[in-house]
């Protein structure tokens, strides 16, 4: 695996692959030594162009718990405010010897322009680009799915014949559109539940129902309902009347948790609006998986550095994914 840019082309192998060794990466987790030597001597720069505490820290733990360097590079406060472009900021990375470099950026397809644009031979990781993907979210909720169903014996298993249901803001959400590819991909079946107003205008394009009516999106009986976060600071207009409106349409409260399936689990990305999209009985229920995500993506984000910088480059299918 050269670099990891969307789950859009992802094929099946890859993702199974990614998730299997992410069940390893997590058995050593469990020890009393935490770190392993696989990544020693190598260099990761962590490249944020907009802020994202969460995901930060989570590839600066998973790089460091397989031994590599890491140099954070944030954009607030370095010459790229000063107006650098990303063309010097890679060639700097270039000149310092970066093996892996993992970006966010609040510009779609910036992670695409830095792997192919011939600026810099160092493995790319989408860490969030605009409205467009976030990879590693999106694996990490498909191994929080498969780890919560199969538990012990999920490895190689797929999540064909799962119901999952992602409600919210679905038309600002980098992290539904990486879960919508990943998870048809792996065989789940993905219905999109939000208001009118925040439905992309391509969503018929995509492999997916669309309801408008989250009580009719849960009386199908969901293996998984994840929620998004409201993405205010995204939005210059009013997309719904009032927040306590849009609690009560699409808000998932503990009335709405009672009346799951069993083994049924509630999924939020983070950070959490709470008593908007979800309320605190339903984010701290025992069905909640939001801090086991918070978990299981150090184990993933392993699993991606690993497979860039120590798998084998050259049986890797296309070589760009």
């Amino acid at each position: 695996m050269r670099h990891l840019l969307d789950t859009k082309n992802l094929d099946r192998a890859t993702a199974l692959r990614i998730l299997d060794i992410a069940e390893d990466m997590s058995d050593t987790q469990s020890r009393e030594v935490k770190k392993l030597p696989t990544l020693r001597g190598k260099t990761v720069v962590n490249l944020f162009f907009e802020d994202s505490t969460r995901t930060r820290i989570s590839f600066e733990a998973a790089a460091k718990r397989l031994s590599a360097d890491v140099i954070n590079f944030a954009a607030k406060g370095s010459s790229v405010s000063k107006g650098e472009s990303l063309k010097d900021t890679a060639q700097t990375l270039e000149a310092i010897g970066a093996d892996a470099v993992v970006v966010r950026h609040p510009s779609s397809g910036a992670p695409q322009t830095l792997a192919t644009s011939g600026w810099i031979s160092a493995g790319v990781v989408n860490a969030g680009d605009g409205t467009h993907e976030h990879p590693t979210q999106a694996l990490l909720d498909a191994f929080t799915i498969r780890k919560r169903r199969f538990g012990a014996d999920s490895r190689g298993r797929d999540l064909s014949g799962l119901k999952v249901v992602i409600v919210g803001d679905v038309l600002h959400s980098r992290v539904a559109r990486s879960n919508v590819w990943l998870l048809t991909t792996l065989g789940a079946e993905v219905t999109l539940v939000s208001p009118p107003t925040l439905v992309p205008q391509n969503v018929s394009l995509w492999p997916v129902q669309v309801l408008f009516d989250l009580d009719q999106a849960l009386a199908q009986g969901p293996d998984a309902v994840m929620m998004l976060r409201i993405q205010l600071e995204r939005m210059n207009a009013a997309y719904f009347p009032t927040e306590r409106e849009y609690s009560r349409l699409w808000g998932l409260d503990a009335l709405r948790v009672d009346g799951l399936p069993d083994g049924s689990i509630v999924m939020h990305p983070g950070p959490m609006n709470r008593g908007l999209e979800i309320s605190s009985e339903a984010a701290d229920s025992a069905r909640s998986t939001v801090l086991e995500q918070v978990a299981n993506g150090v184990s993933i984000r392993m699993a991606v550095l690993y497979l860039l910088l120590a798998g084998e480059r050259d049986d890797e299918r296309g070589g760009d994914q």
